[in-house]
């Protein structure tokens, strides 16, 4: 466990915990460790594509985009995305 006390930041768990006690509506939502990878490639692209606010609001529209995908694709389909812009954003 990261010593919270030296940092003064929560590790990701307890942040997440944190989180979805103030949305009660997502209490019971978990980023699978997949899932979790996929979304911080998205935001390494986008960060590394364009300026580095595009990060957190293009993982943000993906979550949107692809709310309704079954967990067990959503992290294939973010990986998709990811490899596709990584592409266009070499030519």
């Amino acid at each position: 466990m990261t010593d919270e006390r030296q940092t003064g930041a929560l590790s990701v768990e307890a942040w997440f915990v944190a989180l979805r006690a103030a949305l009660p509506e997502a209490a019971d939502e978990r980023l699978a460790d997949d899932e979790q990878a996929a979304l911080l490639d998205l935001a390494r692209v986008a960060a590394h594509s364009s300026h580095r606010i595009a990060a957190p609001l293009s993982t943000y529209l993906v979550g949107i985009a692809l709310r309704d995908l079954a967990p067990s694709a959503l992290a294939v389909r973010i990986a998709e995305l990811v490899a596709t812009l990584e592409r266009d954003a070499r030519t």
